[in-house]
């Protein structure tokens, strides 16, 4: 504790300084141990003031229409007696307004929106390298990474009213995560060692982690991780047999078949929030939960919470429980509801942007889209800035695939070198891209911000060079068989590509050029475009032969979580190949299919690297020879590095332009989209 603290909490105990109004702080240059941030006794300290709160004025009729929340108590006892306090980017913002925006479908193209309303344990600072205190007020690790508490803020509420505790992290993880009946198998991400982490509530306010090897990047997982590690236990509980005997009955009164069913229902199996909520689900059934005397959908942390969802759109209004203030106490967040549509078709979307009915958007605003957005943002009044991208654009076969012919040849690397080097990137860069991007090779790791990524690395097998793939082709035994200028599987048997693809994850530009690029080496490709949940349900089933989407992750991301590195090399929501491998793995080879050496190789590596510090000597050297194998085993092929649209209402105030546009930091989460507010 600083000399400075410890002198100025002694004068205000003593009385000789005088408490006052609090003046209002903003601008890059606020904050206090973080940028834009304060703790409540921090600010006070340092401003010479005592903070006092205030509300937004619509908050009671904005409460009234969250199904089953009761009547609102004074906002003293709604927010925590330590709120973390918001240094607003520009102004102190102006309550009101409706956010309107562009999604693709429920489960699609959403993250955007998500990510406004998101809160975790921690996040990244806008700097994105700094993990900074968020739902938690502050944590500390042991010497080794084995031990992490966690401090929470004394009198945080649930969306609700009810106590949120460290009881609600520990009922997560034992009960819920590590319930079979609720998620079928924990994601790797979650694990220690590949074994359950101890998870314990020291008191209301602190939760411990125990461990199994050293994970230094365990919490900052949660700094860039959709998934919310904490659940309202007050409510769950109630329907887990764990905990009430009578779970099953009490479900059944409710027209559900057990107590795990009703969680399912609220829950969803999943700790992505995109699922479709109770009220899209079964509004009947959400209605008789209201009637009990439950809410129509589990209570949040967020800033916002759903009110309306239909297959069209889903509405929000502000968590009249949250947890931040700006610093003249005024409650956060500014803006009022969240509106958010659901538009499929690229050219409505554009027609929509034009024409400025929409406040913010850049997931699924393509680079071949700018052009139009650019000559149009003065009549729509937007502004449109063009940002590096982290993940790239990427190819990929299926390593399982079901035709076991296909399969052999995807499993041979100069296969996977001829496909890479018949591409034309430079057409791709000029065409998709303007020229705006680089031709780069998939390292895993963001080839332009992880030191250890060599330019030999970024250039492996990028080159256009068709005579070489031809010859790489040729000894895959992918050759011309029956004359006809195409080439044929090793049997003889016609071979064709057909690549499905979603126009979110894959410009279609760039496809139609990757077609025909192959389709000039004489492996005639075909193309489909397809829903991103069509793609994706039909990725997982195995039944592409074709994989495509946006990979590639930074540093701090892989350091916590490297399930892109090894099969099936993503989540649903990523590219993933090797389906069968996987299952091999998963069921200690009673299914699927053994993966090859390699596989095995890379796990080795991938299991000590997460036990180091990013960043340090030896992570580095590790990360590196992680990456070399990648380029290697090039099971995932990459095109160019590119830049991204991001849109945003000249009406929109407080934005902070990203430094990047990306998903791998949770979108907008790291701009305290809280404090944003409406002019219009």
């Amino acid at each position: 504790m600083s000399k400075l603290f410890i002198a100025g909490a002694a004068a205000l105990m003593a009385g000789n300084v005088m408490a006052a109004s609090c003046l209002p702080i903003v601008g890059p240059e606020a904050g206090g141990l973080y940028p834009h941030l304060f703790e409540k006794a921090e600010f006070e300290l340092k401003q010479g003031c005592t903070l006092s709160f205030s509300e937004n004025p619509s908050m009671a009729q904005l409460n009234s229409r969250i199904a089953g929340n009761p009547k609102l108590p004074a906002l003293a006892q709604r927010l925590p007696q330590e709120p973390l306090v918001i240094a607003p980017y520009q102004s102190i913002g102006q309550y009101g307004g409706v956010l309107d925006g562009i999604s693709k479908a429920t489960e699609s193209g959403t993250s955007d929106f998500l990510s406004l309303r998101h809160v975790n344990l921690v996040r990244f600072s806008d700097d994105l390298a700094t993990v900074v205190p968020n739902v938690a007020k502050s944590w500390e690790w042991n010497a080794d990474y084995t031990v992490l508490k966690v401090n929470l803020r004394q009198g945080h509420k649930w969306s609700d009213g009810a106590p949120f505790t460290a009881a609600d992290i520990a009922f997560w993880y034992n009960n819920i995560l590590m319930n079979s009946h609720v998620i079928e198998k924990p994601k790797d991400r979650f694990l220690s060692a590949g074994k359950p982490v101890q998870v314990k509530a020291l008191n209301d306010t602190t939760v411990q982690f125990i461990m199994n090897e050293p994970a230094p990047g365990f919490l900052d997982n949660f700094a860039q991780d959709y998934a919310q590690p904490f659940l309202p236990k007050h409510l769950l509980a109630t329907f887990h047999p764990d905990f009430n005997k009578d779970a099953d009955t009490v479900a059944q009164s409710l027209g559900f078949d057990d107590g795990y069913a009703l969680i399912n229902f609220y829950y969803g199996q999943s700790d992505w929030k995109d699922i479709p909520t109770p009220l899209l689900k079964d509004k009947a059934a959400s209605e008789r939960l209201v009637k009990a005397g439950y809410t129509a959908i589990m209570p949040t942390l967020e800033s916002h919470l759903v009110v309306e969802e239909t297959l069209e759109k889903r509405h929000l209004v502000a968590n009249p429980y949250f947890f931040q203030v700006d610093t003249t106490g005024h409650q956060l967040p500014y803006i009022n509801e969240i509106n958010e549509v659901y538009i499929g078709d690229e050219d409505i979307q554009t027609a929509k942007l034009i024409s400025g009915e929409v406040d913010y958007k850049a997931q699924a605003v393509n680079l071949p889209q700018a052009p139009v957005l650019l000559e149009n943002k003065e009549q729509g009044h937007y502004e449109i800035a063009l940002r590096p991208t982290i993940a790239q654009t990427t190819f990929a076969f299926n390593l399982t695939d079901k035709d076991e012919e296909k399969r052999a040849v995807f499993n041979d690397v100069n296969f996977r070198r001829a496909m890479s080097v018949a591409m034309d990137r430079n057409q791709i860069n000029e065409i998709a891209y303007f020229g705006l991007g680089t031709p780069t090779q998939y390292t895993a790791f963001d080839a332009d911000t992880t030191p250890f990524i060599t330019e030999k690395l970024k250039n492996s097998w990028i080159q256009f060079d068709q005579t070489l793939a031809g010859e790489l082709l040729d000894k895959a035994g992918v050759v011309d068989k029956n004359g006809d200028g195409l080439r044929d599987l090793p049997s003889g048997k016609k071979f064709e590509l057909n690549i499905q693809y979603a126009a979110q994850g894959t410009p279609s530009e760039v496809v139609e050029i990757v077609a025909k690029s192959w389709s000039d080496v004489g492996v005639k490709t075909t193309i489909k475009e397809v829903t991103s949940d069509e793609y994706r349900n039909s990725q997982t089933a195995n039944d592409l032969s074709v994989l495509s989407w946006v990979m590639g992750r930074p540093l701090a991301n892989i350091a916590s979580n490297v399930e892109t590195l090894v099969p099936p090399y993503g989540s649903f929501f990523d590219l993933r190949t090797g389906m069968l491998w996987s299952q091999y793995l998963d069921t200690n080879g009673a299914e699927g299919v053994a993966p090859p050496a390699t596989v095995a190789e890379m796990k080795k590596l991938t299991d000590r690297f997460v036990t180091l510090k990013a960043g340090s000597e030896a992570s580095d050297q590790l990360g590196l020879a992680i990456a070399e194998k990648v380029v290697d085993d090039l099971f995932i092929i990459g095109t160019v590095k590119a830049v991204s649209p991001v849109y945003r209402s000249q009406s929109l105030e407080n934005f902070e332009v990203p430094k990047t546009s990306s998903y791998e930091f949770y979108r907008m989460y790291p701009y305290l989209p809280t404090q944003w507010y409406l002019t219009e």
